[in-house]
Formats: structure tokens, C-alpha cells, sequence
């Protein structure tokens, strides 16, 4: 059989490395060293580096676009005008959540809330992440709520355990393949990969 290529990433944070090891696999390739995870600031300042990286072997750049521009394309001129052919600088729209929430049968079972309350349309989210606190507060098991939901006047965006729960259900029961018919940057996220991989072949 033959050796599966090996697409180096650099991401975020802790989630956004799960998810870009997740999209590796998926398409029948080999994670390797997954770099930044220290916040966007920081992967903005290092894009070059990983870009110059990019012209020798494949590489995974992912960003949320947040609300840093009204979609993915201005962002992506802004922070990489000329990027590197084996280079798939991908931007989740609007935060990594949604590309989570996409597999809206998964996310509902993991969290413990019905099916109809996620979101049909994630990327039209203003704020994923706090959709996705707000599901988690009407969740059946008392664990998510407490782990996931900011404690009543912690001044905090999410819960204590929030980080935690999103890996676990990201690893083991997120299907990126199914997220992806409702989200297009996911989508786009996959067919990058994809054609790294075949290229290589």
C-alpha cells in the first residue's frame, strides 16, 4: 500500500487542532506536527513562515473569520495575497463552531438537545460559539450544562470545561463528510485536501 502523504497545520487553538487533524485523515492522508495554537494574533504574525513552508511540502492553515471581514475571501487577500501552491489556507465561517454544528444529527446526540434546535444554517451565525453555549445550556445532561455554560457572573464567554467537550466530540463523533453539505468553507476545506492529496499521488 502506499505511504499516505504526510500535510503539516497550523491552527488556533486546541479545538481548531482536533478539527485540522479530523480533515487530514479524511481525506486519506497523515497529520503531521500541527504548529501556532497560541490565538489568531499569533498565526497571523507567523502566516509567512508557514506559507515559505507550503512551497516544499503540504500544509493546513486554518483561521476563523470571526468578524474580521463580511466573508472568507477579503481575509484571505488581506493576510495571504500570493499563497503557496501546496498551501490550504482555509477560513471557518464565522468560528470553527459552525463547521461542529454542521453535523447537526451528531452535535444534537453528543450534547443531549434535540434536533431541532441546531441551527440548519450555521454559517449564517453571527456567533457560533455562543450558539453553541446557548445549546449546551439546554442540554439534558447536567455535566454539559455545567461544563460547557460560563458560571453566573464569571465575566467568562464559555464554561470551564467548554475546550474539553468540543475535542472529545470532535474526535470521536463529528462526521466532517456530513458537516460539509451544510457548510460551504468546510466544503472548500476538504476539496483543498483532497487535491493536495491527489496531486501527490
Amino acid at each position: 500500500m502506499p505511504v499516505p502523504i504526510t500535510i503539516s497545520a497550523a491552527v488556533e487553538g486546541d479545538v481548531d487542532e482536533v478539527v485540522a487533524r479530523r480533515l487530514i485523515r479524511e481525506v486519506g492522508a497523515a497529520p503531521g506536527t500541527v504548529y501556532g495554537k497560541h490565538g489568531k494574533p499569533a498565526l497571523r504574525a507567523r502566516i509567512n513562515g508557514y506559507n515559505n513552508a507550503a512551497r516544499h511540502t503540504p500544509w493546513l492553515v486554518l483561521v476563523d473569520l470571526d468578524r474580521d471581514a463580511d466573508c472568507a475571501p477579503p481575509l484571505r487577500q488581506d493576510w495571504l495575497p500570493n499563497p503557496a501552491p501546496r498551501l490550504c489556507f482555509r477560513i471557518a465561517v464565522r468560528q470553527i463552531e459552525a463547521w461542529l454544528m454542521a453535523d447537526a444529527q451528531a452535535l444534537a446526540d453528543h450534547l443531549r438537545v434535540t434536533h431541532r434546535a441546531i441551527p440548519a444554517a450555521p454559517e449564517d451565525l453571527d456567533n457560533p460559539k455562543s450558539v453553541m453555549v446557548n445549546l449546551a445550556r439546554r442540554s439534558r445532561r447536567r455535566d454539559i450544562r455545567t461544563d460547557m455554560v460560563p458560571r453566573e457572573g464569571s465575566g467568562r464567554a464559555v464554561g470551564p470545561a467548554y475546550t474539553s467537550h468540543l475535542i472529545e466530540y470532535a474526535e470521536k463523533h463529528w462526521r466532517p463528510e456530513v458537516a460539509a453539505h451544510r457548510s460551504d468553507s468546510l466544503r472548500r476545506a476538504i476539496a483543498c485536501l483532497t487535491r493536495l492529496v491527489q496531486e501527490r499521488a
